[in-house]
């Protein structure tokens, strides 16, 4: 059975989704948290190339033009909200084939669903799967397909290396 708040936050991503994509934008999450009187909308949002300042602000006005104006001004009731556009985040996990995409070269932990856990560099994906390419010379590639996995993660690198650079 699907909650009251479960069915708002639906209808909000249905009614947004449109919007954002004229904007060459993805929905990535849309949450509706209380705040004492209030209630917090955080909508993540992504695209090739990652998500700017300006293109927050963007997203944010096209998203409270849609819930500001008729039909969409009824999706929240007559309770306040704060609304807060932000970018998908390095902490979401990848679920789709475009965040493999976008996180081309990143280094990944992806735990299987068979067990085990797999580290390496995203290479090449499609939308079958992605190649992870090794952090260490001498170690073979490994072909990952999306179904056979249960969570991937980018592991945050303080010193991350520059594209086509090597291991010492």
């Amino acid at each position: 059975m699907v909650s009251k708040q479960d069915a708002v936050v639906a209808a909000v991503e249905e009614a947004i989704t449109g919007p954002l994509e004229d904007l060459g934008l993805d929905v990535e999450a849309v949450e509706l948290t209380p705040a004492g009187r209030r209630r917090v909308l955080r909508v993540a949002v992504d695209t090739d190339g990652g998500v700017d300042l300006d293109t927050v602000a963007a997203a944010t006005k096209a998203i409270s033009v849609v819930l500001d104006e008729p039909p969409g001004d009824a999706l929240l009731g007559e309770q306040a909200y704060t609304l807060e556009v932000t970018s998908r985040g390095v902490d979401r996990p990848l679920t789709a084939p475009r965040h493999w995409r976008r996180n081309a070269d990143r280094l990944v932990k992806v735990t299987l669903v068979e067990g085990g856990e797999v580290v390496g560099r995203v290479g090449a994906s499609d939308d079958e799967g992605v190649l992870l390419d090794p952090e260490k010379k001498g170690e073979e590639a490994t072909r990952v397909l999306y179904a056979d996995v249960a969570k991937a993660v980018v592991q945050i690198e303080f010193n991350r290396r520059s594209a086509g650079e090597e291991d010492a």
